[in-house]
C-alpha cells in the first residue's frame, strides 16, 4: 500500500508538529498509510514550500498549508 498523505515540513517548525499529530491520528483512525518529507532535504522543495509549512497533499494533490483540519481530512480520505 502506498502513502495517500504526504506532509511537507522541516524540523522544529511547530506547525508541523501539530499537523503531524493530526495526520497520524486520522490516518490510524481510517487504516491509511502516510510519509513525511523535510523540506531542508530538496532546495527546490524548500523554495516552493518554505512560506506555507506544513503542506498536506492527500492523493498527489495539495490538500491543506499551516493548518490540517482532521474532520475535512477524514472527507477527503473517503471514498
Amino acid at each position: 500500500m502506498s502513502a495517500r498523505v504526504t506532509l511537507y515540513g522541516r524540523p522544529g517548525c511547530h506547525l508541523c508538529d501539530d499537523a503531524r499529530a493530526v495526520i497520524a491520528a486520522v490516518c490510524a483512525e481510517l487504516g491509511e498509510e502516510w510519509v513525511e518529507v523535510s523540506i531542508d532535504d530538496d532546495p527546490a522543495l524548500a523554495d516552493k514550500f518554505a512560506h506555507e509549512i506544513p503542506v498536506t497533499f492527500v492523493d498527489g494533490k495539495q490538500h491543506d498549508f499551516w493548518r490540517v483540519s482532521p474532520e475535512r481530512l477524514r472527507r477527503a480520505l473517503r471514498p
